[in-house]
């Protein structure tokens, strides 16, 4: 099966396996309406502000995700100069403004704490992009994502960089997920799929306030074929996140993060309105199944 998104949406990785780190960027096509939704209490961020539904703008022309916690968000002016190089952005009388929000992990445990995604690594995530066979598990942004910390770093193990699907009845929805979890990762079944290595592990974990507990996240970007307005978009993320909170536990701690991004991208014809009841349950799905896929990947393609 090839890795993918939907018809238009582009994703590209940098990745530095030595220094464990790298960034990935979804690029999305024109004429989208994206919003997003924060739950975690400690998020890394740029644009998000312009993605509230009491703003003006509704396309975005990418989407960062990046290690190197707010060090990495320098990584999106990379970015922003690759797509204004390829004539990409809101045209304005004097200059083309491409419009590029960005989330972060908290990965500098993970190998050299000095070494984090910058603009050239944005750019290179843009040149690699591709909208079909991109790779998943330990690249871009899951580099240096471990989960299953909440028992301490020294116990977690490995997360990584998903991708997930689900339809029916001609509603599909896509997802591509950053695991760098406080919580382990759990089947639809409930099984640990990737978890703290601790000795007999808990599955309530305490988290006491003493622990020196390191800071997580959870990043997704949810795809959608769709004419939907921005509140529309906005619920849709909102599942999105329902889908971390399905996958992993526990999920939304105070030290994680998590911020999903939805992405509704106009079809081709004009035929039946999106059936948004119909498209929640499948982006909460599409989310789980994207979480669950950086840990357990296929062979890449």
């Amino acid at each position: 099966m090839t890795t993918r998104l939907l018809p238009g949406f582009r994703i590209g990785h940098w990745s530095d396996p030595d220094k464990v780190s790298g960034c990935s960027v979804v690029l999305p096509p024109r004429g989208n309406v994206t919003s997003c939704d924060v739950r975690g209490s400690s998020p890394g961020s740029r644009e998000l502000t312009l993605l509230d539904l009491d703003r003006r703008l509704t396309e975005v022309h990418g989407i960062l995700l990046s290690g190197g916690s707010a060090f990495g968000l320098a990584a999106a002016t990379g970015v922003v100069e690759w797509l204004e190089d390829h004539g990409i952005g809101y045209e304005t009388a004097v200059a083309t403004i491409p419009i590029v929000p960005a989330a972060v992990v908290f990965d500098l445990g993970a190998g050299s704490p000095d070494h984090r995604p910058g603009p050239a690594a944005g750019r290179s995530a843009c040149d690699a992009a591709v909208e079909a066979g991109f790779d998943i598990g330990r690249v871009g942004a899951g580099t240096g994502a471990t989960v299953g910390k909440w028992a301490g770093r020294e116990h977690a193990v490995p997360g990584g960089f998903g991708v997930g699907r689900a339809s029916h009845d001609g509603s599909s929805a896509a997802a591509v997920a950053v695991v760098n979890s406080v919580g382990d990762v759990i089947d639809a079944d409930g099984a640990v799929i990737a978890g703290t290595r601790a000795p007999k592990g808990r599955m309530t974990p305490p988290l006491p306030e003493e622990q020196d507990v390191p800071m997580n996240t959870v990043l997704a970007v949810v795809a959608v074929e769709a004419r939907l307005d921005k509140q529309q978009v906005r619920w849709l993320a909102g599942r999105g996140s329902d889908g971390v909170t399905t996958s992993i536990r526990p999920a939304h701690t105070r030290y994680d993060g998590d911020v999903v991004f939805a992405v509704a991208a106009p079809p081709d014809d004009d035929g039946a309105p999106a059936d948004l009841d119909a498209l929640g349950p499948l982006v909460t799905a599409a989310v789980a199944e994207a979480v669950r896929s950086a840990v357990r990947p296929s062979p890449t393609r």
